[in-house]
């Protein structure tokens, strides 16, 4: 069946379909929402699409330190600075998100879980590297964890391009052994710690030989990464390739001593044993407390 329209009814049926377009504009207009802040957070977000996500470099590397941190892992804290807001989620990454409406607003990677900080048998930062692309290099974090009466990120900072400094506060760091690193060591690992500071105590090995034994000792443990470093020894402490070899060639000299040390007796011959003895002493003092790399280890409830 055909329709037919005059031309009178075509400022009638133009009339209604402006009313029509009208009445959609205001009532879908009445239910526009106002988006307060973007909803770009990142990685730690598990409501935001898969393919709207930041996308990490590498892997975060496992949980490590001491066990009373572990809690922390799996938790977020945030932080809002000016138009930035930062979320550090400890033991996996650290975000930056620009809140603002502008159409390139940044929202990236500062860094992704690492490795330990250590110093003098302390823990003293965590590092969160392999962040998103700064020119030639990655962003990377530091967290520095200091003692507080609940846990929060309390600043943010950018000593140097793409490299950012965090200060998290947390009850977890108030006792005064709390960030040390022997006591998180397994029985084997702090046999080796003792081991290598005796020989160096005995000086058959350097101080560089020993702080290489131990970041050893701290990759195997996992809290720290990388490669390890290529110690170059002097030329007198050259041709041992473990400590084992040094301690045996050591004793096997030892033993050659006491039997000059015999024959010159048996000969009446005098020598001077004083420095000797003293020396044994001492050595058999350290044995018997236990070294462990730093004095503030003693007495560790």
């Amino acid at each position: 069946m055909m329709c037919c329209f005059s031309s009178s009814m075509f400022p009638f049926f133009g009339l209604s379909v402006l009313c029509v377009a009208v009445f959609v504009h205001h009532g879908l207009a009445g239910k526009m929402k106002i988006v307060e802040e973007p909803n770009t957070f990142g990685l730690n977000n598990p409501l935001l699409a898969q393919g709207s996500r930041l996308q990490p470099r590498v892997v975060p590397s496992p949980v490590s330190g001491p066990e009373h941190l572990h809690q922390l892992a799996g938790k977020c804290y945030t932080l809002t600075e000016s138009i930035y807001k930062y979320e550090f989620c400890p033991f996996h990454n650290v975000t930056q998100h620009e809140q603002s409406f502008r159409w390139n607003a940044y929202s990236g990677i500062l860094g992704i879980w690492h490795e330990w900080e250590i110093v003098n048998n302390t823990f003293t930062g965590m590092w969160l590297r392999d962040g998103d692309t700064c020119g030639t290099k990655n962003r990377e974090t530091k967290v520095t964890l200091v003692c507080s009466k609940s846990s929060k990120l309390a600043q943010v900072s950018e000593p140097s391009t793409c490299v950012y400094s965090l200060t998290f506060e947390t009850p977890l760091v108030c006792h005064q052994h709390s960030l040390l690193v022997y006591p998180t060591l397994s029985e084997r690992l702090q046999q080796e710690w003792d081991d290598a500071a005796q020989a160096l105590y005995e000086e058959l090995i350097t101080e560089q030989g020993y702080n290489n034994l131990l970041r050893g000792i701290f990759e195997e443990a996992q809290l720290l990464k990388g490669e390890k470093v290529n110690v170059i020894e002097p030329e007198s402490a050259a041709g041992f390739d473990s400590l084992q070899k040094c301690t045996e060639e050591y004793n096997k000299q030892r033993e050659e001593m006491e039997r000059l040390r015999a024959l010159l007796t048996q000969h009446n011959i005098s020598f001077d044993s004083n420095q000797s003895e003293v020396k044994d002493t001492a050595t058999q003092t350290v044995r018997d407390q236990h070294l462990r790399g730093d004095d503030g280890l003693f007495n560790v409830p």
